[in-house]
């Protein structure tokens, strides 16, 4: 009686330890899963600075090119 017990209970810690073990390698394709997700978080970020500095850049030109359309129509007394 006690062999099949102890036989039992050695298949329920084979059981355990293989479902650990699955486990452990989800666990792991998750983890690199997320590292290639922050990566691209972070590229992602890096092109929204660039397209925020290119905004700028433009903004300013464009407030560059208003004041001198603004001095020429002065120059020319024409009214806007």
């Amino acid at each position: 009686m006690m062999s099949s017990v102890e036989n039992l209970l050695l298949e329920h810690l084979k059981a355990i330890r293989a479902d650990i073990g699955t486990i452990k390698a989800d666990l792991k394709e998750n983890t690199t899963r997320l590292g290639r997700i922050e990566v691209a978080v972070a590229g992602l970020r890096r092109d929204i600075a660039h397209n925020e500095e290119a905004t700028a850049e433009q903004s300013l030109r464009i407030d560059r090119i208003t004041e001198r359309l603004e001095r020429i129509e002065r120059r020319l007394e024409i009214s806007g």
